[in-house]
This record gives C-alpha cells, structure tokens and sequence, in this order.
C-alpha cells in the first residue's frame, strides 16, 4: 500500500498551519503559569479481595500418566486449580461450570473444568498478592498452583516442554477437547499457553529462589523445559523474516504472535532478573522481545498517530488489519525487557503505543475486542482492559513518565463505570468481576477464571499505585466523548458505485465494517454525509485492495490516494483492507466528504474520522472531574480544556511533562505535536 509519502504529508499540514497563524486561528504557546502541586490525598482503600478466585478454586488427583508429574507428588498428590466459568446465579451467587457440553455419565465437559492459561495466571495473581503484602495464605496458594501449572507440561518424548490446555474435574488431560483448540493435540507445538506457563515459572522463580531454593530449582527446570521448547519450535527461526501483504514481519514469535509472545517475556523477564546466569533464557527473552518491537512503530508517536494503525503494537504477523486490547501487553513486555535486558530501544515503540494508540481508545472505543480494522468488536473485557493497564504503568515506571501513568489512571477507570454500560465491572466487596459488557452496554454477569484473574491483576496494579487508583475511582462516569467515529461507504448519500456484499465479511485477516462495501469503477463518484465538528479532522479510507492491483481515488479538497497491496505471504488471503490516511484533514465545518475513482477500481468499506484534537471527558464522585486531550497533529494544537479548581498538565509524544497549570476557569493550552494534557478536579 502506498499513498502519499510522510513528507508530503508534512508538507501539507505545515501549509494549513501556516495559514491558520495568518488567519489568527492562534497556534501560539498559553503563557506559562506553574501550580504548586495540591495536597496529597488519603490513599484509597485497598481494591484487592481474593474471596472469588478463592471460591473458584478446587482440588483434584490426577492417575499417574506418562511424561506428566510435578514437584512432590508422591508426597502431595492432590492438586489446585481454578475452575474455568462461573455462572451467575440468582441471589448474586455464582455455579462453578466447565467449557463445552457436560456428559453426565463421565462427569466430563467437551473441554474440561481446568485449563492450562487460568491455572498459570491465578498464580500469577497469589504471587503477587504475596509480594505485595506478604501473605502467607496466598504464598501457599502460588505453591499449589505453580504445582498444578507444572503438571500440564510434558516432560518427555517429541513434544518435551509444550504444554496440554484442559483438564477435567477428575484430574484427566484432555489434549483434543470440543471444539478443537490449535495446536492439536494442544501440547504439539508452541502455544498461548506455553506463553503463559513460563509467565508464571518466571514470576515463581523470582518470588521463590530466596525463600524456597529446591523449589524455585524445580520451577527452573520447568522454565529451561519450556525455552527448549520454544528454540526448537519457534526461536530456531530467528532473524528470518516473512511477507504479510507485502511487509516483513518477524517469523520467530509464538505462534505468529507479539501477543502470545509478550506473555512468555513477561516471565522470562521476571526470571532473567533473578537467573541473570542463564545465557539461554536470557537469549530467549532477548530474541522474542525484538520480535515484539518489530510489530510496533519506529516513529515517535507524533508521526505514527498519523495513519493506522495509530501508533498500536501489532498482536500478530498474519494480518496488517487487526488490533485487539485482549492479550495486548506487548508493551508491558517490551518495558519490562527493556529494563532488565539494559536495551533502551526496546522502550521505544511501547512508548508510541501508549502515547497515540492508547489515548486513542481512551477518547473513542475504550478497550475494545477488535479492530479489523473498523471498530467491528465492540465487547470489552477485563483481560482488554487489564492488558492496557499492565502496559501504561510498566511503561510510565520504565521511562518515568507522570503523564502515561495518568492514562493508566484513565484506563483503570473501566472497571467503576467508565464502559458501555456505564456501570462497575469490579466489586471490592467481593472480589467479583463481571465477564464483559456488550456492546449494546448490556453487562455479562458471569465471573469466570479470566475476568476474575485480570481484575484481580488490575486491583493489585491499582494498590501499588495509590495515585492512578485515586484517579481511576474518580473518573467512573464518560460525560463524552470525541474521538474516532467512522462513516459507512455503504451508506452513501449519492452514489454511481455498486454496493457489494462479501458472503463472509470476515476472512480470517480483517473484517467488512457493516457487512457491504461501495465498489467504485473508473468515473464513479459517491458522496457521505459526515457529523459537523468543531475542529478539523483526519479521514481514513479504509480500501480493499487485491494482490497486485493498485487503484488511484481523488477526494475533492482532501488529496489524492494511490492504494496498492504487496505480496500475500503469510496472510489467511490475497489482498487487504487497510484504512488510508488522506493527505488533508477535513474541516471541522464540513458536513459532507467526496470521492471519484480516477484509475482502476476503488473498493471502500468506510471512513474513519479522527479529530486533531480528541477528547473524553469523565466525572466521578462529588465534584472530580477529568478531562483527557489527545493530538494526533504533526504540529502544535490550541485547544479548551478544564474547569474552575482544575490542575491541567501537557505532556508531549513522549509522555513528558511540558506544563502544570491551575485552572480558574477553562483555559486554552498548547498540545505539542502528538502529545496530550489531563486535566483532574
């Protein structure tokens, strides 16, 4: 794909600037006013309460099988694990449940009632809550459950270090559950849950090796098991690459992915802290985390907010299209990497995706399940939302940033209300998280192993940074938003074009937004109709485009777009769907947005419109008041922000901070190119 250069754009924007200091549009600094800090506030409360995933626990005995045992089990034979769902029951009560269809003879499930990934992560939790303040009942609950991760793995033959998924109540392993899960059998190659079990090995190791050296010793073991896995499997591809629709991508991640990738460097940074010595574990870490940021942006944010994919990490190498927030902790990883591998660059893409990919979800979708790459799944879950919060606050301590630790406080806040539904997800009462919100804003009131895990890990991020806690709980109710919106080609309001429905608008690497697309020959035209804004703003037409074709489309005011797609490669499908970004922003005046296909045919799912300066503005208890202000300018942004009693401080596309100002009123500021201010009240 190609359309007009960075430069060019540059160019353009720079010439709309210049004319808007000559007509006093007023592109010019506020004049500094420094505000003394305000008083600290009482710490909040404590959010933790482990009281569900307590309840979700159960124990089982395992029969003796080959090629699986753990630490002690001739001794210990009775093992810990979560069970997988939780159903609501009236009375707020909840019915342990296991995935797939329940045969009542057997007491089996199509799946199972434990599996590998929540086994592994509920450890994480109770390492943590032991870490954190030293309790003994969660010390214990970590052993057991690090035990039980141990017993998924494979220890002998061809497969030596993968890791079967599911369980069932009686303590049997069931590699090919209903419906199948990939790899299958699900210990045959490298997985999500291999990824997982080394986060929990990893994190085991670091909080044991001091207090329990044969233990640790066997959870090192286990970590060496699963690297030798994944040099076998995955890292002997390192440094090849791969095409994806013309680009290269790394083709050494775990399966394909910077996600499941991140979740194995979480653990193997843990680890490599406290193993310094273990030249391959630390060459793992080292070699998956240059994968990871190999998926990001090498501009600063400034530039990679520009155009999709908005400054984001991208989760997988098989598609240019797709952003989901679930599993999103590449930058979690890449921070924490950076840290202990002494590696600065590997902070840097994490820090564009905080900066402009964030604090776009956080003035538009929230933390979506997906961008395909509309907007097309609107769900929010507690592993999305925990995934983003993981990242900004291992990025704002790795680069010590007070500014992206804020949008850590924004981000937190779905969890008191700040989502559809406008309601908690998280009751410290109980320790409750709810399994998602529609996107009609309904809320799923079940609260299974995942959400409960992700909730738990967000409580415990939130205690150890009472300040982005405070923020979070007083920025529970959106007032508004204005950010990225999108326009359907469909829905034209003239048009000579044909309107075309895909069978299946979702091949595997991207996904029609609405259903249809506007396919436009050579001369024809369409018209949109767009919502007026006060200020100007960024389209993106997002294109379909076959595998060595190149279209030519002409927006009247906007530019020129010359769209082409490269080799298939390692994508599902020939072709792509990409938002392009068009060189001129539309006028925030405007109400309407044209098109005429000049060369070749233009197939146009829909516009994406992203305001210069998007903003959300959220209220919590008594008179708190937040507002976020994000740019997504090549150039500075005057913009309102705040309110009587406001703090208001700018930060620039680093997440530097620029300005504090005391508010006795709104007050215009100047956003640097790329950056953002957060007012709080």
């Amino acid at each position: 794909m190609t359309n007009l250069t960075t430069s060019g754009r540059r160019r353009v924007v720079a010439a709309i600037a210049a004319a808007a200091l000559v007509s006093g549009l007023g592109l010019t600094a506020a004049a500094p006013a420094l505000a003394a800090s305000p008083p600290a506030a009482a710490a909040p409360a404590r959010l933790t309460d482990l009281a569900h995933l307590d309840f979700l626990l159960d124990r089982t005995a395992p029969k003796p099988v080959a090629g699986h045992t753990t630490y002690a089990l001739d001794s210990q034979p009775t093992l810990t694990m979560p069970w997988v769902y939780a159903d609501a029951r009236p009375g707020g009560t909840f019915q342990r449940v296991g995935g797939g269809p329940l045969d009542p003879a057997t007491g089996h499930w199509g799946q199972g009632s434990y599996d590998a990934d929540d086994v592994s992560r509920a450890a994480v939790v109770y390492l943590r809550d032991w870490q954190q303040t030293g309790s003994a009942t969660s010390r214990q609950k970590a052993y057991e459950l690090l035990r039980s991760t141990a017993y998924f793995q494979t220890t002998t033959g061809p497969d030596a270090g993968n890791v079967v998924l599911w369980m069932q109540p009686d303590g049997t392993l069931n590699p090919s559950p209903v419906p199948v899960e990939l790899p299958n059998p699900s210990d045959s190659g490298n997985s999500y849950w291999l990824a997982r079990s080394l986060w929990a090995f990893g994190e085991g190791y670091a909080a044991f090796h001091k207090t329990d050296p044969a233990f640790a010793a066997f959870l090192q073991q286990r970590i060496q098991l699963g690297v030798k896995a994944l040099d076998r499997e995955t890292l002997s591809s390192y440094g090849k690459y791969s095409v994806a629709d013309g680009v290269r991508v790394p083709s050494w991640l775990i399966v394909g992915g910077a996600d499941a990738s991140a979740e194995a460097v979480l653990g193997l940074s843990a680890y490599s802290a406290a193993a310094p010595n273990d030249r391959t574990a630390r060459s793992a870490l080292s070699h998956l985390s240059e994968g990871i940021a190999a998926m990001g942006s090498k501009q600063s944010a400034a530039v990679a907010v520009q155009s999709w994919p908005y400054g984001a990490i991208l989760p997988g190498t098989t598609s240019r299209s797709q952003l989901h927030s679930w599993a999103s902790q590449m930058p979690e990883a890449l921070a924490r990497a950076s840290v202990v591998l002494k590696r600065p660059a590997l902070l840097k893409p994490a820090v564009t995706d905080s900066v402009a990919y964030s604090t776009t979800l956080l003035t538009s979708t929230g933390p979506i399940n997906g961008f395909s790459p509309t907007p097309t799944d609107t769900t929010q879950i507690a592993y999305g939302a925990d995934s983003r919060l993981q990242s900004l606050l291992a990025v704002a301590d790795a680069s010590h940033s007070r500014g992206i630790e804020q949008l850590a406080g924004l981000m937190g806040s779905w969890y008191f209300g700040n989502n559809t539904s406008g309601k908690p997800t998280y009751d410290p009462a109980t320790g409750v998280t709810f399994d998602g919100v529609q996107p009609d804003g309904t809320v799923n009131t079940g609260s299974g192993a995942e959400s409960t895990i992700h909730g738990l890990l967000s409580m415990l991020a939130l205690d150890a940074h009472p300040a982005v806690s405070a923020l979070a709980q007083a920025s529970s109710h959106a007032v508004s938003h204005d950010g990225l919106s999108v326009v359907e080609a469909e829905k034209a309001v003239s048009t000579t074009g044909t309107i075309v429905t895909p069978t299946n608008p979702n091949d595997g690497e991207s996904q029609v937004s609405g259903g249809s697309e506007l396919q436009l020959d050579r001369g024809d035209t369409a018209r949109f109709v767009v919502p007026a804004d006060s200020g100007a703003r960024h389209v993106d037409a997002v294109i379909a485009e076959p595998t060595g074709s190149s279209a030519v489309s002409s927006w009247p005011g906007l530019g020129l777009l010359r769209s082409s797609v490269g080799a298939q490669g390692v994508t599902p499908v020939a072709g792509a769907l990409l938002p392009q970004a068009l060189p001129v922003p539309l006028a925030g005046r405007a109400t309407s947005a044209s098109v005429r296909a000049v060369a070749g045919t233009t197939t146009l799912d829909a516009l994406i419109l992203r305001p210069l300066v998007s903003r959300v503005k959220l209220s919590g208890a008594g008179s708190s008041a937040t507002e976020l202000a994000q740019s997504t300018s090549l150039l500075p942004q005057r913009t309102t922000i705040g309110s009587a009693g406001s703090t208001v401080r700018v930060y620039d596309d680093a997440g530097r901070l620029v300005q504090t100002l005391a508010l006795r009123a709104p007050r215009a500021v100047l956003l640097p190119a790329g950056g953002f201010a957060v007012a709080t009240r």
